[in-house]
């Protein structure tokens, strides 16, 4: 047990770090910060809906290079194809063979813009690679190096030129979050941020160093999966997620990735707060975040303008916490 308390202590710290640094430049989004460390300790994705502006390709970039991680951007358009993401193999004439040119997936942070720009077939490209961690291409498999994460955007305004996400790619996402405007005070920091020069992104940028590496990232993984549930919470977390299952409002309730994604991730959690074990609060803070996406609302509760985020406070309120 020392051991796993000493590799907590280590990653909370790079963790408090990392959080500082993005602070100088990132205004807000503290929760979105952690969730998305969250979703790289537990080996899982994230899906972000939001307004344009809110500073998510600043933020995942800058996290991509204080974890010392690869970055890669695919800014999709309902043209695009799988083998835009993918990559492919071409004819090497100097050697005599076909050679692969890999696509933007073979990285450690996806950041996919607007994804439901996609058409479905294009979308269903990334799906063997955010649940296999490989890709397949003329037959062939090819792995992606870990650690790996996809960070989804997409921008529920624009309709025009749009595809609702599968239902299979939307499971596939751990997590998801709605990201507001900034209140008052935060706009107010990014005006006093812009009239001092400290909005430079550049500049910013060129002098950020990483905070950790790769192979760090890969040693906390092992850590994080030692962190203790108490059987009391394993069965909460089925209470949570079979509760949407049958709830009136929901025609399809989560599927058992929901389940394995409140385990994980609430390991990961009570790692980032140094703690080997998980308490109930970690799974309510991560359940609304892991649940939303997943369920489906009667055709009667989207008629009278219920959402999933009130269906599962009123599952939060009504099962009870050990």
């Amino acid at each position: 047990m020392n051991d796993i308390k000493e590799d907590l202590n280590f990653l909370a710290s790079y963790y408090r770090q990392i959080h500082a640094r993005m602070g100088d430049f990132i205004v807000g989004n503290e929760a979105l910060v952690e969730l998305c460390m969250i979703g790289l300790l537990s080996g899982g994705h994230l899906l972000m809906e939001g307004t344009p502006g809110t500073g998510k390709t600043s933020m995942v970039k800058t996290l991509a290079r204080l974890t010392g991680c690869g970055f890669a951007r695919f800014q999709c358009a309902v043209d695009s194809q799988p083998a835009d993401i993918l990559g492919i193999r071409i004819y090497d004439q100097t050697a005599g063979d076909f050679s692969l040119r890999k696509g933007p997936i073979f990285t450690n942070f996806l950041l996919i813009d607007e994804i439901n720009r996609l058409a479905p077939k294009t979308q269903s490209a990334f799906i063997e690679a955010m649940s296999e961690r490989q890709a397949t291409l003329d037959g062939i498999t090819i792995p992606i190096s870990p650690p790996f994460i996809v960070l989804a955007t997409q921008n529920p305004f624009e309709f025009e030129g749009t595809f609702p996400l599968i239902e299979a790619q939307k499971d596939r996402f751990m997590f998801s979050m709605t990201l507001s405007q900034l209140d008052g005070e935060g706009e107010l920091e990014i005006i006093r941020r812009e009239h001092s020069g400290r909005l430079d992104w550049e500049s910013f940028y060129s002098r950020l160093k990483p905070a950790m590496n790769s192979d760090l990232i890969l040693g906390f993984l092992g850590s994080v999966t030692r962190v203790h549930v108490e059987e009391p919470l394993l069965a909460y977390i089925r209470d949570l997620v079979m509760a949407t299952r049958s709830q009136g409002d929901v025609h399809i309730g989560a599927s058992s990735r929901a389940s394995i994604a409140l385990v994980r991730g609430s390991k990961a959690l009570a790692a980032l707060r140094e703690r080997s074990y998980v308490i109930p609060d970690d799974i309510k803070w991560l359940a609304p975040r892991v649940l939303q996406h997943r369920i489906i609302l009667t055709r009667e509760a989207e008629i009278s303008d219920i959402t999933p985020s009130q269906v599962i406070s009123e599952i939060l309120e009504r099962v009870e916490v050990p």
